[in-house]
């Protein structure tokens, strides 16, 4: 819109990004572990086992988006669906495959007792700690690991590696796709990310874990951007932006801006209220009223 002047060093930020809630990946075969190219990782190291090389096994053989090792019936989903005319479709476990995606050779090569078909089905967590194991020894192993880190620091640990992104919710998509950036750790350029409502829906307990996985792109040299109602968050802002009074054709002006102690002690809107009391309740301090813009 319009306004009088834009301040600050456009070099700081080199690109944008909008984390929103849209699915993750270009077919209902993605999933977290192919999102944060963790996937990547584990196909080369199933391909490193002897019996893969005797065969003659490349890392693409293990993957379900192209022909190869994957079931043909279901292209590697483990589900077919059966289009109902006035209904919703159906969907069915794959009766070739059974659910697990791969022709029955692909599934005779294992790392330490699981085939690549167990390893989808654990959860985030649990594969962290497979690959952590005191027995593990190679560098593939503290990769894979690595790279699904994020995702438990989002709080999805509970996902399984292999679950389709079909059945995601929107705000797993969103912080499956925070997780990705947080796998780049300082090695990207400095970007400024925007966050739509990312604690609709989320525990006390995973806000937390949002919130610190959002502090470590800080930490990375990152400038994030959130719209939020959510006084958990407004809270642990270095700036905040009123805009009101109210929603719809009543809103929109700029009530007030600064930090989230001063938002308290603002008169004008709601917002400051409830910030109020929330201040009031962490700290038994009442911030002192402050006129409005």
């Amino acid at each position: 819109g319009k306004h009088d002047l834009v301040k600050g060093d456009l070099r700081r930020i080199a690109d944008v990004e909008l984390i929103d809630q849209n699915p993750i990946g270009r077919s209902s075969r993605s999933n977290p572990a192919t999102y944060v190219k963790a996937f990547d990782e584990i196909r080369a190291l199933y391909a490193s086992q002897p019996l893969a090389k005797v065969r003659g096994y490349k890392p693409g053989f293990f993957s379900f988006n192209v022909e190869g090792g994957r079931c043909e019936e279901c292209e590697g989903e483990g589900i077919v669906r059966i289009e109902m005319q006035f209904m919703a479709d159906i969907t069915l476990t794959c009766e070739s495959c059974h659910g697990q995606r791969y022709k029955s050779e692909v599934l005779d090569i294992t790392f330490r007792g699981k085939t690549i078909s167990d390893l989808l089905e654990m959860t985030i967590e649990e594969a962290i700690t497979f690959f952590s194991e005191k027995g593990a020894k190679t560098g593939a192993e503290a990769r894979i690991a690595e790279r699904l880190q994020p995702l438990k620091d989002v709080g999805l640990g509970y996902l399984k590696l292999g679950q389709p992104s079909s059945t995601l919710s929107g705000g797993e998509a969103q912080r499956i796709k925070l997780a990705f950036f947080l796998t780049k750790g300082t090695t990207s350029k400095p970007t400024l990310f925007i966050f739509d409502e990312p604690t609709t829906g989320l525990h006390f307990h995973d806000i937390h874990k949002l919130m610190s996985a959002i502090n470590s792109l800080i930490e990375h040299g990152h400038s994030v951007l959130i719209i939020e109602h959510n006084p958990e968050v407004i809270k642990t802002a270095d700036h905040v932006i009123d805009l009101g009074p109210e929603g719809g054709n009543a809103g929109g002006q700029i009530v007030f801006t600064g930090t989230p102690e001063a938002l308290a002690a603002c008169r004008a809107g709601y917002t400051g209220k409830f910030m109020k009391e929330k201040i009031k309740r962490q700290s038994g301090v009442v911030p002192p009223d402050m006129e409005p813009l």
